[in-house]
């Protein structure tokens, strides 16, 4: 395999198999690139969000300032991905360590895979597992191929 496309890769996916390039921290990730853009696009939207709720009759826009809140926080928040720096996302995670001190790319290589020294909930573990299985089962180019355009979500 290609060593950059190999280090590409790596650099999307977490040791625990899920996509940091799709999630909404990561600073080269579509959801924060197109949180800025929105934001810019919305400009002063606010005082139009006022008026919308009896001009045309939306008390949705009633919750533009929530909107606009998460939309800021999207836009702003910065994280490289779990290979260089802890998750910002599940703040109990323990792969990143186990990882590191075990000398593998991904927790299918280890020979304690699966084991439950994660600090994943039930549902984060069964779906790194299931990951994990799959990127064993067919390699890491393929795997991705397979999951690059999805959402992560």
């Amino acid at each position: 395999m290609d060593r950059l496309l190999n280090e590409n890769i790596k650099d999307r996916l977490a040791p625990c198999g899920l996509h940091c390039g799709k999630c909404f921290a990561f600073s080269e990730g579509e959801i924060r690139k197109s949180s800025i853009d929105l934001k810019k696009a919305l400009g002063k939207f606010d005082i139009y969000a006022q008026r919308f709720v009896d001009l045309i009759d939306a008390p949705v826009f009633k919750k533009y300032p929530d909107f606009k809140a998460l939309l800021t926080y999207f836009a702003t928040i910065e994280c490289k991905g779990c290979r260089k720096e802890t998750c910002r996302l599940f703040k109990d995670c323990k792969v990143r360590d186990c990882h590191k001190e075990k000398g593998v790319d991904f927790c299918f290589q280890c020979s304690d895979f699966p084991c439950s020294n994660t600090g994943f909930d039930d549902h984060l573990y069964k779906r790194s597992v299931d990951i994990n299985k799959r990127i064993k089962e067919i390699g890491i180019e393929k795997y991705y191929e397979e999951i690059k355009d999805k959402p992560r979500y």
